[in-house]
């Protein structure tokens, strides 16, 4: 089937009608004379935030793909964070997203795109929107259209697809309707105590060239793009590589770990921001780039590093990203440029790859995908998966073949050598999609930055090989070029050839062999090609939406009922009469299911200070110092209850307090009902 006409470059419009098109297309933008460039800046710039939350209960997580591991509340809820960016004189505009959560899919992909489009027709398509994620792995899963990433989950969760899909569509709109004359300026620096190298014998196995990058066997860079509106700083996006799994796989509350936690203190303790509030604020994002074989446990061990405490180490490797940031944000210096954007769709499971790109200067090809048996066993240094699989295993291993009885063709072996080749997923895909084939590559130019935007997890060394590519193609120095993973699509990890050879963990979950790297290195070249000389590109063809192909086994809420003798919201436990700065209240409460209603923006809690007689909301669900955990009491009857903790900050205002829940019940009929309950009057002393 021949490949669809080239579209012409993004976005490129006659001067004369420039400043009307700009008028008619950007809702909420300043009049056609307040747009001037003498009024602010050469762009128009725009922030936005959403919740993205899911399931809180009794969903499984994305993340460790542990079936055990299904959510029971919040620690913090997931957020969208997203700015667009126009150019005033070309009117060129890229939207950038970051969010708050595992990976962004395919299934992701399609279903913003879908609704940015019912919304601003052709102002926004998969060329010139980049969507990221910040890969926290303590969010609910379930909404990939593959099954190799719903399978922990037991299936597709349509309500936290929902969850997603709205949320990253609610913070593009915020962004486009906070489009401001502006500025953006850009800083590096270098971060040494926030991560590790996770897979050192792989890493060690590359040539000296990408060794001598990184001294340390970590990537220590730390690129921060800064944004104003008119002499108003309107936010920042910071990108650094490390994973986001400072909290284990033990844990069953929602959090964007500890990049969500930058993100978070920025807005929340220094901008002062509140999200539930609907006054745009300062916007602070905290992306990975290529994280694959980046820890942030320092100890090589969950849950370890700095500290023993999961949620100490969260905090810790959180500040560090975010005290980083704000110095290098301190001292960014103005960039100029335009903004555009190129986009492919490639088959990753059928790509030539030239000499030039290859280690051994010969032609090779990628394969159908293959999950390797290292796969299994889980990165030990993060979160170990399946018990008897160990990071290391590699052709042959005879005695685990025989014992799974695999039926992986022998060419399938053959090319995917010397990996442990466990489940052909690319082949089972021809029969239901299990792995991805035809994956979005992107190159997004904002200004000066250019990010290669790659659909899964590059290890430092993969992602320095792609920058170099690039880099040389553009002609730009290799600092303004970033690999941005985690995005628009997923498709698991990418190692150097010499990284696969070892088939620790990265390499086994390197689905498409030994030369997945060069060909994503030819690929992106290619992009870079039609994006330095504006020349227009062949998009490739787009995977089909595989929504009507989904399946879970996922019970729902079957009813909710109160303890004997209580109504919903009715306090089970009461908080003490009073408090010290530094103790704990928690108090619970009579509640039904969470699925009922995830709540999408606003929150399950609130602490509530009592100001003037009224009562003001103080701290919810998604702050850093309060707990929402939901507890089942008896399946029978459908009883439940909900606890809500309160860290009482050093600094906390003393005075009278109380503890506010909201929630949603479901009576036999299949109608839900909201309620809300709250304790009696405390004081903090």
């Amino acid at each position: 089937m021949p490949p669809p006409a080239a579209r012409p470059s993004r976005r490129r419009l006659p001067v004369a009608l420039l400043a009307a098109a700009l008028a008619a297309v950007t809702l909420g933008a300043p009049s056609p004379a307040s747009a001037s460039p003498a009024a602010g800046g050469d762009y128009l710039v725009g922030r936005g935030i959403a919740d993205v939350t899911g399931e809180a209960a009794e969903t499984g997580m994305m993340g460790y793909s542990s079936f055990d591991q299904k959510t029971s509340g919040i620690h913090q809820r997931q957020r969208s964070r997203a700015f667009v960016v126009v150019d005033r004189s070309s009117g060129n505009r890229v939207v950038y997203v970051n969010a708050d959560l595992a990976m962004i899919f395919q299934s992701v992909q399609q279903g913003v795109i879908a609704r940015l489009k019912e919304r601003y027709g052709d102002l926004y398509d998969e060329e010139n929107v980049l969507l990221s994620a910040t890969h926290t792995h303590s969010g609910p899963g379930g909404y990939s259209h593959h099954v190799a990433y719903n399978l922990s989950v037991l299936g597709f969760q349509k309500e936290t697809y929902r969850a997603v899909v709205d949320g990253i569509t609610d913070s593009v709109a915020e962004a486009h309707e906070d489009l401001r004359p502006g500025t953006m300026s850009l800083g590096t620096g270098t971060l040494t105590n926030a991560s590790v190298n996770r897979s050192r014998e792989a890493f060690d196995r590359n040539p000296a060239s990408d060794r001598a990058a990184f001294p340390d066997a970590i990537d220590p860079a730390m690129t921060v793009l800064r944004f104003k509106q008119g002499d108003e700083d309107a936010g920042a996006i910071s990108w650094f590589a490390t994973h986001n799994t400072s909290i284990t796989g033990g844990n069953t509350l929602i959090s964007p770990d500890n990049k969500g936690y930058a993100a978070y203190a920025w807005e929340h303790d220094h901008a002062g921001v509140r999200h539930l509030d609907d006054t745009p604020g300062f916007v602070a994002a905290f992306p990975n780039t290529n994280a694959g074989d980046m820890s942030p446990n320092l100890n090589l061990k969950p849950g370890s590093g700095p500290t023993e405490d999961e949620f100490e180490n969260t905090r810790i490797i959180g500040e560090r990203q975010l005290d980083k940031a704000r110095e290098v944000y301190a001292d960014a210096r103005p960039v100029s440029g335009g903004v555009d954007s190129r986009l492919a769709y490639v088959d990753m499971e059928n790509v030539t790859v030239r000499p030039e790109y290859t280690p051994d200067g010969e032609e090779h090809r990628t394969c159908p995908a293959v999950v390797g048996a290292s796969t299994l066993a889980g990165s030990v240094e993060d979160g170990p998966a399946i018990p008897g699989f160990e990071e290391g295993t590699r052709t042959p291993v005879a005695g685990i073949i025989d014992a799974l009885r695999l039926d992986t063709p022998s060419w399938l072996r053959t090319c995917q050598y010397p990996k442990a080749s466990l489940i052909p997923t690319g082949l089972l895909s021809e029969i239901h999609p299990v792995t991805p084939k035809r994956l979005p590559l992107q190159i997004m130019k904002i200004g000066e930055l250019h990010l290669v935007a790659a659909p899964g997890e590059f290890t430092i060394a993969s992602g320095l090989r792609v920058r170099r590519t690039v880099a040389e193609r553009l002609g730009v120095p290799l600092d303004r070029v970033l690999l941005q993973g985690y995005a628009n699509a997923y498709s698991q990890y990418v190692t150097t050839p010499e990284e696969y050879d070892t088939q620790n963990y990265e390499g086994g979950s390197t689905l498409y062999g030994r030369y997945t790297l060069p060909a994503y290195q030819q690929e992106y070249a290619r992009i870079a090609d039609s994006l330095r000389e504006g020349t227009a590109l062949e998009r490739g063809t787009a995977p089909p939406d595989e929504s009507g192909r989904q399946f879970t086994f996922q019970t729902g809420v079957v009813y909710d009922n109160p303890p004997a003798g209580k109504a919903y919201g009715a306090v089970l436990k009461a908080p003490d009469a009073a408090y010290a700065r530094g103790s704990t209240a928690t108090v619970e409460f009579a509640t039904g299911h969470p699925k009922n209603d995830v709540r999408r923006g606003s929150t399950f809690l609130e602490v509530q200070r009592l100001e003037n007689g009224s009562w003001k909301r103080v701290l919810d669900d998604g702050d850093w110092e309060t707990t929402y955990r939901w507890t089942r009491l008896n399946g029978l009857t459908g009883t439940s209850k909900a606890t809500v903790t309160w860290d009482i900050a050093a600094d906390t205002a003393p005075g009278a307090y109380r503890i506010v829940h909201h929630g949603d019940a479901k009576n036999l009929l299949g109608k839900i009902t909201p309620f809300t309950g709250a304790t009696g009057t405390f004081t903090v002393r």
